[in-house]
């Protein structure tokens, strides 16, 4: 399938309505189409079934220009999800992929499609961890969505903490991945989690938001938000 014929079936698929609300959640993120992430999997699929190498390399081309759809750059990430290839080859895919993210809905959508990083703990820890210190906001942030997605357990939870207490990256989607990772870590582990924002050093805005939004789950009793409430620091 090639490029123009991949933006037709994207511009067929794409709904009006959808892509003014897109737009709202992804401001200053040009060329939305609309289309609906059910419909961008369904050809992601498509594509990794028939030949996904020469997709991807399409791809690879089209995400670099001015004129790409946001669309694009998401089929670009979840093929490289649901092709079939070894670890070696994927990783390549994603050393070429993740600099071209630019936006958290790509970022987010993706990650949570690479559910083969927990075949594999300890190869895709080590990559995924790597990014942290990319030193560009979605870098970072696809190294963090990546941990919430497939690396919250007992193995890494101490790592985990130990970079979200390290990180210094002043990028507002890294720092609002790096909350998002922390409240999934209280979650699941409240008691160490709590430990850790009881002396943590990451900077305020970040602290706060990891208790706000670790407060706005249905998952947290109250008793714990009512003591993660006395953590917060004034501004």
């Amino acid at each position: 399938m090639d490029r123009q014929s991949v933006r037709k079936e994207l511009e067929r698929a794409a709904d009006e309505g959808y892509q003014k609300f897109q737009e709202k959640l992804l401001p200053g993120i040009p060329n939305i189409l609309g289309v609906r992430l059910p419909k961008l999997r369904e050809l992601a699929r498509q594509a990794a079934k028939m030949d996904a190498e020469s997709f991807l390399h399409r791809m690879k081309e089209a995400a670099r220009e001015l004129d790409a759809y946001y669309e694009e750059k998401m089929l670009y990430g979840l093929v490289i999800g649901y092709a079939k290839m070894d670890d070696a080859a994927r990783r390549q895919w994603l050393d070429a992929f993740v600099p071209v993210i630019d936006n958290w809905g790509v970022c987010d959508s993706c990650c949570m499609t690479y559910k083969w990083m927990k075949k594999q703990p300890e190869y895709w820890w080590a990559y995924v961890n790597d990014w942290t210190f990319s030193g560009t906001e979605y870098g970072v942030r696809f190294a963090l969505v990546s941990m919430l997605a497939h690396f919250v357990d007992e193995a890494h939870l101490g790592d985990i903490l130990t970079i979200c207490g390290q990180l210094s990256e002043e990028g507002y989607y890294a720092k609002m991945a790096q909350a998002w990772l922390v409240s999934m870590c209280f979650v699941k582990f409240p008691e160490q989690t709590f430990a850790f924002l009881q002396t943590d050093e990451m900077d305020s805005f970040t602290h706060n938001k990891s208790i706000q939004k670790t407060c706005e789950s249905y998952r947290v009793d109250q008793a714990w938000k009512e003591r993660l409430r006395a953590l917060r620091r004034k501004s």
